[in-house]
């Protein structure tokens, strides 16, 4: 978490300062291909890499490292002020309510489904567990075989190592929370 965190703050810093990655990396003396990986959150930078890209915009390293330390321990998401996460043709859209939290052992998402909207035709299966509850519409499980079709306000909760699917049976959109532990690796 603390990778993306840097990796954000790098990138809208550098494009506030009307830079591309090369301009940056020419006045930083940090290669262009680790301040790429740096923005999108694949690399922790060293101190020693953070303090050249902080000269390079007469900041300190704090400027970086303050923003991991104090917002991944309490996340506020005001309504309708979630991290979009995944797009998919449309159909799902998934919207982060815990993004930003450091070490997370859950991660909880607003999900909009598209009519028709399914996980496909294979059953899922991974560790944890998993929650539903449908905010609008009407979904249909199918948990090892059971089937569920849940309505506004009802909720499901189950181990996530049993097959599963789901299928939105409702006329228009549905819209579910999920809670799901342990907490997905999201990582671009």
């Amino acid at each position: 978490m603390v990778k993306r965190l840097i990796g954000k703050k790098l990138k809208a810093t550098r494009l506030k300062n009307d830079m591309t990655i090369q301009e940056l990396a020419d006045r930083s003396k940090v290669s262009s291909n680790m301040i790429s990986r740096i923005e999108r959150g694949l690399t922790v930078p060293s101190v020693e890499i953070l303090m050249k890209l902080a000269n390079a915009f007469g900041m300190s390293i704090n400027f970086f490292v303050a923003e991991a330390e104090k917002g991944s321990t309490v996340v506020f998401t005001p309504s309708g002020q979630g991290e979009p996460i995944f797009f998919f043709e449309d159909k799902h859209q998934i919207t982060s309510l815990t993004q930003g939290i450091r070490d997370p052992n859950f991660a909880v998402f607003y999900d909009t489904l598209e009519k028709d909207c399914s996980s496909g035709e294979g059953g899922m299966i991974h560790t944890g567990e998993e929650f539903a509850l449908v905010l609008e519409g009407r979904l249909e499980f199918a948990i090892n075989g059971d089937h569920y079709v849940l309505e506004k306000g009802d909720s499901l909760t189950f181990k996530a190592s049993l097959p599963h699917t789901w299928k939105n049976v409702n006329d228009g959109q549905t819209v579910v929370m999920w809670v799901v532990s342990p907490a997905p690796n999201l990582a671009h």
